[in-house]
């Protein structure tokens, strides 16, 4: 994975689908007014668990997990991805990762073209023990399951 100081300004789309969703806690922290666009979309191949406070998606080939596809402003991508991925305690190469930023296509709301985008999975060891012992969120959005938000916390507590 390229780091984020050597990615050209202008990369890939977020595809975000938990607390950095518009009018989620961390949308607020992390996007506002550093984003040009926000649009509905969705990803095929992934589903959805609940997390501590947050959701995981997991690699699933007959899950779709609901999100927005977020575009960076001119000037703001590198700042903006060092974050996220300090954000979802990824570290390229670290197996103590909680998520890893994968390339893949979501859909927009229009349903005409995919586009490619960065979204933050669970990692592999995560991912295992959310198969095995997760709640899954049938329909793919998260934003229709009860979680507990501490205001004033970049992220939920545990």
């Amino acid at each position: 994975m390229i780091p984020p100081e050597r990615l050209p300004e202008a990369g890939l789309p977020f595809f975000v689908y938990g607390t950095l969703r518009p009018g989620e806690h961390n949308h607020d922290l992390f996007l506002r007014g550093r984003t040009g666009s926000e649009e509905p979309g969705r990803m095929s191949g992934l589903v959805l668990y609940e997390g501590p406070g947050y959701p995981y998606a997991v690699d699933g080939a007959e899950g779709t997990v609901c999100g927005e596809i977020v575009t960076a402003r001119p000037g703001a991508y590198r700042e903006l991805l060092a974050e996220l991925d300090a954000l979802e305690e990824y570290v390229p190469g670290d197996p103590r990762s909680l998520y890893e930023r994968v390339a893949r296509d979501a859909v927009p709301a229009d349903g005409v073209t995919a586009v490619r985008t960065w979204v933050y999975v669970a990692a592999p060891a995560v991912a295992a023990r959310l198969r095995a012992h997760g709640t899954r969120i049938e329909d793919g959005d998260w934003r229709g399951s009860p979680r507990p938000v501490r205001e004033g916390s970049r992220r939920p507590p545990p």
